[in-house]
């Protein structure tokens, strides 16, 4: 049997019977992954397991037909470099993290939190303004991992007010980071593709806050209206101070992101490279608390606190999702713009992002660079974006919270409320078709 492409090493495997097999051991993975409560087992171990499989055995494969190898060898190349910027990326955002919490500085706002007396409600607002103006600067999973961790130190014991926070902080970071070009990647991608200017995503943000507030509106009244400090002590709590070194380190945290930001656009350096660059000040730091002030605060113990299951769910479910995309199943996501009016088939790209992942759909959508007008490539930035909070490892701000708040916020918790974030996606989409189409103001 001749395989089609086989001479060159370009082989469209979605119509074939190899191809089909490997979609199975996604779903039967993704479907492990969905259901981490019922089997007790981490996320990360199916999702590591199916990612690095399907590669394995799409290089035997290719091996077995006498293939051109070259294609296959480029492909993984240029995966190991996507994982490897988000991963590197999500390492150094952890560490300044959990540094933070060393030096007690999440424990000193929990503090100032509970001399306010502010009601769960209240800290659920909170929590979801920061998140969503936030993460336009900070980028959606920085300020998501930041804000789960806040709610951790107000409160890790109550899920009535944590996992709809939690939901909140995941919907508010992407949301937020919609109408920013480098709020999120795919926003990123998508500036970098040059299909829009820097002022065109900032037209998104009626359409992005609007949903985000009627998402947080209904998800709210799940939450318990009362003050969770009726037991502690205000007086005692405004003496909860930053350790020494706190401040700078927080202030070291907004430069390496400004490293990360102004890296990318002005010299083309890997948002990653500025986060290593930002690590280096750190460790520079810490070193320099242990000789001048004999505070010993090893940076490498900061490191060994991170949640290295979140890290490998990265790793697992992109290089999974990159196999399809080699083989050639997501290219049928970019036809369809050629089938269906572009409108429906953008809207449909926010359900798929929530399922896949936002970051090879995204990347289908411009290799295949439908001919559409500018409304609808702000739509599909919309979208792609948003749309990843409609499942809890939909996006990297899901991800990195189901991370933090493992065990509290799971697929199953979000999942229960996930038509709040339904409704939220259909008013940003009502809102964009109001300004975009009706008033043709963008």
């Amino acid at each position: 049997m001749t395989i089609p492409g086989a001479e060159t090493g370009v082989i469209n495997l979605a119509n074939h019977p190899f191809g089909w097999f490997l979609l199975a051991i996604f779903i039967v993975g993704y479907y492990f992954i969905a259901a981490e409560e019922k089997y007790h087992i981490d996320k990360a171990k199916p999702a590591l397991f199916i990612g690095t499989l399907m590669f394995v055995l799409i290089g035997i494969y290719y091996v077995s037909v006498g293939a051109d190898m070259t294609p296959f060898e480029h492909e993984v190349d240029h995966m190991i470099l996507e994982i490897a910027e988000i991963f590197f990326f999500l390492f150094v955002a952890m560490t300044y993290i959990e540094a933070l919490i060393e030096r007690g500085v999440f424990n000193a706002l929990r503090a100032k939190l509970i001399t306010k007396g502010y009601s769960y409600r209240e800290l659920f607002w909170i929590t979801g303004v920061l998140a969503f103006f936030i993460s336009p600067v900070a980028d959606n999973l920085t300020t998501a991992l930041i804000l789960s961790t806040v709610l951790l130190t107000i409160d890790n014991k109550t899920k009535e007010f944590l996992v709809p926070s939690a939901i909140n902080v995941v919907v508010a970071a992407n949301a937020g980071g919609a109408w920013s070009p480098f709020g999120d990647i795919t926003t990123l991608m998508v500036w970098a593709a040059e299909k829009g200017s820097f002022i065109d995503f900032l037209y998104l943000f009626p359409a992005a806050f609007i949903g985000w507030l009627i998402t947080a509106a209904l998800l709210v009244r799940y939450v318990p209206d009362f003050d969770p400090n009726n037991d502690g002590d205000p007086e005692a709590a405004s003496k909860i101070e930053i350790l020494k070194g706190g401040r700078v380190i927080i202030a070291f945290g907004a430069l390496t992101i400004a490293l990360a930001v102004i890296g990318k656009q002005v010299i083309q350096l890997p948002p990653m490279w500025g986060m290593l660059f930002g690590l280096a000040i750190l460790q520079l730091y810490m070193f320099f608390l242990k000789k001048k002030h004999k505070i010993d605060v090893s940076i490498y113990d900061a490191m060994s606190k991170i949640e290295n299951n979140t890290l490998l769910f990265f790793f697992g479910i992109l290089a999974a999702v990159g196999a399809l995309h080699f083989t050639g199943f997501l290219a049928y996501a970019a036809q369809l713009f050629e089938m269906f009016d572009p409108t429906i088939v953008n809207i449909g790209v926010g359900f798929l992002s929530a399922i896949v992942d936002n970051v090879p759909v995204m990347s289908a959508v411009l290799k295949a660079n439908p001919d559409i007008n500018l409304a609808q490539w702000m739509l599909v930035t919309m979208t792609a974006g948003i749309g990843g909070s409609l499942i809890s490892f939909g996006s990297a701000a899901g991800v990195g919270v189901m991370g933090k708040m493992h065990g509290i916020y799971t697929f199953s918790s979000h999942l229960k409320l996930a038509w709040t974030v339904l409704v939220g996606y259909i008013a940003s989409l009502v809102v964009w078709y109001f300004q975009f189409i009706y008033l043709g103001w963008y």
